[in-house]
């Protein structure tokens, strides 16, 4: 029998006999490579729609706009718009069109929108096409697509504007603005920035948009140019925008916007979701790891004799170490395999640009070098966990492997100091953390990174909340239902992944403190005092890991988002933490009550317990 084949029907043999823990294995490597592929296949996904909706909008290559002064009454500085018209490398432009915010009704809501005075003829640059309905007439209004979607309104719905009825009678696209309700670089009528947080995009005749200004003064401006070079729209930018501040008592200089920031601003949903998932999938790579490190450690405690049979009768270490490898790296390929799949179906359900933009993201970008990335990290997550634990069973004895005897325990005087004088649970407790410090390390890190996944995702949700507070309606917004949806997976993997982690733990322990915890119950130790140390050795490094998570989840949120970071309100973080250390004890309790429920003698007679 070949070397291949022999290691093969042991590893096949060995999952067969454990099926339960191969299928959870199986589940935690799975989580990960899927958000990895996801990750990975949502860069860049939203550059086909805005493209699509530049060329079907006769889009702008630059948009300009000229605000009225903070203060002292002046009007907008039209003269300077007008003369980017005529700038070098300017082919053609539209407007300039009167601008204003206005308070929006339907619905029994009210929203902050801003209202741009357009032609009833069709523009040159920046003509919105009309994805329902006609162009503006007077008293009719159209609605962009992205808002109307959020406000639940339709052509023929009839809204107020600052008290007064209009008629939408068209929706539509624009490629000269970010998708509501990004939408947020002009100022408010007086300079203020206090209805620019969520505002939504109408379109009005111009004589309707000025005869709901307050004042002419109160007007924006905004200026569309189409240059000869579009790529070189950001220098252009740069060329004309001025570089010293000006007072508030002159008027400001016109601020310019290339389409390039247009179109990064619009795939800032898609690009939120990448971030969130592709720090979700190290999250979810890093608890993998431990799984399979928690688990190859218990399979140790439990096979040791297996070990020592396979070296009695010709196994060489190499051949023991090599059959524990190739059982997670069958899996780790199963599991880079099922994730890739599972990201390849998932993509386009993540990659719709919205109402907003119209096209498609077209086919999922599924590359060669990104199915082989994601192989590659599950393969490595395997192979790093695995290597250590095999390695030292290959290196054990086998004498000692085929005597399964308990092994002798570390003496520490301060450890037996310490915990002479506590309760029973707590002392036995003590001295298996010690026994085990890299198990005890293990558990704390990977209930810290759970818990700093759930604070990150608190603290995400904090902020989406604040920004939609602060806004002056109540409506949804698409950021904040699509991240919450990305957010609610990604924590609920977490966690599930963590309470797989912690049976783990507490399994391998049990296992491999089976002849003390015996001798402990033949010393007049309750069933019940053995079990609730068992679980309180999971328990203390818990509660290390959970404050641990803490300042960790607020660091991931700032690496994640770094211009505006929430921290989670207090209650939330300590019912987080106390909810860690329940659910642990609860994970903690059912094996270990199991174990210290098993009869004595037969553990007792092992050589050495």
């Amino acid at each position: 029998m070949g070397r291949l084949l022999l290691v093969y029907r042991l590893a096949a043999r060995d999952l067969r006999r454990r099926p339960a823990e191969a299928a959870l294995l199986l589940l935690a490597i799975t989580a990960a490579t899927t958000t990895l592929t996801l990750g990975l296949v949502l860069h860049g996904a939203t550059s086909k729609p805005y493209q699509s909706t530049r060329n079907a909008t006769a889009g702008p290559d630059v948009v300009a706009r000229a605000d009225p002064p903070p203060v002292g009454g002046r009007s907008a500085d039209l003269a300077a718009l007008k003369a980017l018209a005529h700038a070098q490398g300017v082919t053609r432009h539209s407007g300039p069109y009167p601008v204003t915010h206005v308070t929006l009704g339907a619905h029994r809501q009210t929203a902050a929108v801003q209202v741009e005075g357009r032609d009833t003829a069709s523009a040159s640059v920046d003509q919105p096409k009309l994805t329902q309905g006609s162009w503006v007439r007077n008293g009719g209004v159209v609605v962009e697509a992205a808002f109307a979607d959020a406000f639940d309104v339709h052509t023929g719905d009839t809204i107020t504007l600052n008290h007064r009825s209009f008629r939408i009678v068209g929706v539509a696209v624009t490629a000269a603005m970010p998708p509501y309700p990004f939408t947020t670089w002009l100022s408010a009528p007086g300079g203020a920035q206090d209805h620019a947080v969520h505002p939504g995009l109408i379109w009005l005749t111009r004589a309707d948009a000025r005869n709901l200004a307050q004042q002419t003064a109160s007007l924006s401006y905004v200026l569309n140019l189409k240059l000869a070079d579009p790529a070189g729209a950001p220098e252009f930018v740069k060329e004309h925008t001025p570089t010293s501040p000006v007072g508030h008592e002159l008027k400001p200089p016109p601020g310019l916007e290339s389409w390039q920031e247009i179109g990064q601003q619009a795939a800032n949903l898609v690009r939120n979701e990448q971030r969130v998932l592709l720090v979700g999938s190290w999250l979810l790579g890093l608890l993998a790891l431990a799984s399979i490190a928690v688990l190859v450690g218990s399979r140790m405690a439990d096979q040791l004799r297996r070990v020592g049979l396979l070296k009695a009768v010709g196994g060489t270490p190499r051949l023991v170490a090599s059959v524990l490898l190739a059982e997670y790296l069958v899996l780790a390929l199963l599991g880079a395999a099922a994730g890739l799949t599972l990201g390849r179906l998932a993509a386009p359900l993540l990659t719709d640009p919205g109402a907003g933009l119209v096209g498609s993201t077209g086919a999922v970008p599924f590359t060669l070098a990104k199915i082989a990335l994601v192989t590659v990290v599950a393969l490595g997550v395997a192979a790093v966990a695995t290597f250590v634990p095999a390695v030292r069973a290959s290196r054990t004895s086998t004498l000692l492997a085929l005597a399964d005897s308990a092994r002798p325990p570390r003496r520490r005087a301060w450890l037996i100091t310490l915990s002479a004088r506590l309760p029973v649970p707590l002392l036995l407790a003590l001295r298996v953390a010690a026994r085990r410090p890299r198990r005890v390390l293990l558990c704390t890190v990977s209930v810290a990174i759970t818990v700093s996944g759930i604070i990150a995702a608190l603290a995400a949700q904090a902020q989406l909340h604040a920004q939609h507070a602060s806004g002056s309606s109540g409506l949804a917004d698409p950021r904040t239902d699509r991240l919450n949806q990305v957010l609610l997976l990604i924590t609920v993997m977490l966690i599930a992944q963590a309470a797989v982690n912690a049976i783990f733990v507490t399994w391998a322990t049990v296992l491999d403190t089976k002849h003390s915890s015996a001798l402990a119950r033949a010393l007049g130790a309750t069933p019940q005092q053995v079990s609730a140390g068992l679980s309180a050795a999971q328990i203390l490094p818990a509660l290390a890991g959970a404050i641990l998570g803490i300042p960790g989840g607020i660091k991931l949120i700032a690496a994640v988002s770094p211009s505006a970071t929430t921290t989670p309100p207090t209650w939330w973080i300590l019912t987080t933490v106390l909810g860690t250390v329940l659910v642990m004890a609860g994970l903690t309790a059912i094996p270990a009550r199991i174990s210290a429920r098993r009869p004595i003698a037969p553990i007792l007679q092992s050589e050495l317990a």
